[in-house]
């Protein structure tokens, strides 16, 4: 196959760029090869997928984390006969690799690259207001959602991670949210409608977000459907000993808590709310979410292939 690694040097805090070297003798020892293209700036890697795409290449290694498959799926979104995409995780929280359980580790992930099964997931499409108060269009891979996390995503950005992710998001949650207050929300997801104060919602393609928090637990990325979950006014009591049992996927049913399931998701609030999807913040509700079903072709390990998913 006509292979293209997408590379997001300032990855991993920049590891990425000084290990590439190392990291491509390795993948081209494990028999995976190609050309390479270079992130130079946010957003790049959408116009680098684009125009590798449409010069004929059958395969694409994004090497980076969340917000690399972010941009490599929004150059992707509405070509005909579109590459398969595999993953190389070199980002902090590895959400969407998580849930597909592809492989951190350099040669594993070589080998779900080359031998890997063929997944055809789902992707969604965000409408929204950008922070230039214009309207704006962006496709997520894994989770969107708005209010808290969205802060907490973007406290989380500002720091060096140097902890890691899962610590950088741990104690960026407890910062934000000893400050944040519960909003006022209007929630319509498929025929079902909501109104209440909520700290956030949480709008799953993936199961997990936030450094592995596996928040949706039962999410499925080709089912059509988003898992839609709505955090209510909740304490820091609460928050103090649910946490343990996010990371776990153990935390639902919650009396704060509630879990929707649909293919569309507006939500609006009295005063404007932050929008994150895969860990970006672009602007604020009112956002309008919908599935664009099976739009993207992932490498996953052997058994989680369409053909052995028929019928699940």
């Amino acid at each position: 196959m006509k292979t293209v690694f997408l590379v997001n040097p300032a990855s991993a805090n920049g590891s990425t760029g000084r290990r590439w070297p190392e990291l491509a003798r390795r993948a081209a020892a494990g028999g995976l090869e190609g050309d390479t293209l270079f992130s130079e700036r946010p957003g790049h890697l959408a116009e680098l997928a684009r125009e590798a795409a449409l010069g004929g290449a059958e395969l694409l290694v994004v090497v980076g984390g969340d917000g690399s498959v972010n941009e490599v799926a929004n150059g992707l979104v509405g070509l005909g006969g579109q590459p398969e995409v595999a993953l190389v995780p070199r980002g902090t929280g590895w959400d969407f690799s998580r849930t597909f359980g592809i492989p951190r580790k350099i040669d594993e992930a070589v080998r779900v690259a080359l031998e890997g099964d063929v997944r055809s997931i789902d992707l969604g499409r965000a409408s929204y207001r950008a922070w230039d108060g214009s309207d704006a269009t962006t496709a997520f891979a894994n989770v969107a959602s708005t209010g808290m996390s969205g802060a907490i995503a973007k406290r989380a950005n500002e720091t060096t991670k140097a902890l890691g992710g899962k610590l950088s998001y741990l104690w960026a949650t407890f910062a934000v949210f000893s400050g944040w207050q519960a909003s006022e929300v209007q929630l319509t997801v498929g025929g079902e409608q909501r109104a209440a104060k909520m700290f956030d919602v949480v709008v799953a393609n993936g199961r997990f977000f936030g450094g592995g928090l596996q928040i949706c637990p039962d999410a499925e990325a080709d089912d059509g459907l988003f898992d839609v979950l709505t955090i209510g006014d909740i304490t820091k009591r609460d928050l103090v000993l649910t946490m343990p049992k996010i990371y776990r996927g153990t935390h639902l049913p919650h009396p704060k808590a509630e879990l929707l399931r649909g293919a569309t998701v507006t939500i609006s609030s009295d005063a404007p709310l932050p929008v994150e999807l895969d860990g970006e913040q672009p602007g604020t509700t009112p956002v309008r979410l919908e599935i664009m079903p099976r739009a993207l072709r992932l490498r996953v390990p052997r058994g989680q292939g369409d053909a052995l998913r028929v019928g699940d």
